[in-house]
């Protein structure tokens, strides 16, 4: 400031004129904004009809936790394949708190966000309370998938919540901790922990997964207890298609990374602009398309088409 205005200020000083400023562009203090939630979720039910939101208070009337499902999502969702993923991250304002996300992939391998949740921290309590809310709106069925890390409060709070539907790892978590427990940075156990992950047939797992324990040591004694059908394709008793990882549930948090420290009302509000934003740019191209696929299915189409016209056929 003294530079280059010529003013000299005290870091109190300052710094109380930055709050006051970002209290101006975060619509009020941390304490105001969630006076003014209540209010903001009753004027998003009114105008997106169709949205499920869920507000929890304690005996105090303190906020505990909330649950929002975007009409869209909701709708979008039977048109998704039925693999969704889960994942949490903290929140950077003042109260702090923990973000849950639940994705899926939509028809153009685009990230289709289905719903968001606020806690306290990412307990057994907060998980199972996010998880029976995305059962509620979204539903179960044997065919569903939720792939998560590996953390305890989760595989709680499927047990609770989802007891029919399939609770897959995320491969490279996995590959992280099998890292860790080993103390290799081997390059070779990495490419064959994934090659055999990804295996579509039994025969094909079988030859990776020997050669990746025949290197590793104690690999196929962890791997084992962890549960085979849990991390590999070959074994899974659903269908995971090519969602692996919980690669898209943390992409969409990383999409949030700047708003995470806004007051929680200005917050869901950024939630709501980005989802808004999505929903409507995707609307205007799928009307544009002439086919019932997807953009991205009649690529790959038209890419093997033209491979396939440069072989031969042979009898």
């Amino acid at each position: 400031m003294k530079q280059r205005y010529g003013i000299e200020l005290s870091y109190s000083v300052a710094w109380r004129g930055r709050e006051c400023a970002y209290e101006n562009l975060r619509l009020g203090t941390p304490e105001q904004s969630y006076n003014l939630l209540p209010g903001y979720l009753h004027m998003l039910m009114q105008t997106n009809p169709g949205s499920v939101v869920n507000l929890e208070v304690t005996d105090g009337n303190k906020f505990q936790y909330l649950f929002i499902a975007f009409a869209a999502s909701i709708q979008g969702f039977s048109y998704c394949r039925p693999v969704i993923s889960i994942d949490a991250t903290h929140l950077k304002g003042k109260y702090r708190g923990v973000l849950f996300t639940a994705v899926c992939h939509d028809a153009n391998q685009q990230i289709f966000p289905l719903a968001i949740g606020v806690g306290d921290s990412e307990n057994d309590a907060a998980w199972t309370w996010f998880l029976k809310r995305v059962k509620d709106v979204f539903g179960e069925n044997p065919a569903l998938v939720i792939v998560s890390d590996r953390h305890r409060s989760i595989r709680s709070a499927m047990e609770e919540a989802f007891p029919r539907a399939f609770h897959g790892i995320c491969i490279y978590h996995l590959l992280n901790n099998l890292k860790t427990k080993f103390k290799s940075k081997n390059k070779e156990l990495e490419q064959h922990y994934i090659a055999a992950a990804k295996a579509y047939n039994l025969q094909e797992f079988h030859v990776l997964f020997y050669t990746l324990c025949s290197a590793v040591p104690g690999a196929k004694e962890y791997l084992e207890s962890v549960g085979l059908d849990r991390w590999t394709r070959s074994h899974a008793p659903c269908r995971r298609y090519n969602i692996m990882t919980t690669n898209i549930s943390e992409s969409f948090n990383a999409m949030l990374l700047k708003v995470r420290e806004l007051p929680i009302t200005a917050f869901v509000n950024e939630v709501r602009l980005l989802c808004q934003r999505w929903f409507q740019q995707r609307r205007t191209k799928a009307n544009g398309c002439s086919s019932r696929m997807s953009t991205d299915v009649e690529n790959k189409l038209e890419e093997r088409r033209d491979r396939a016209q440069t072989m031969d056929v042979r009898f």
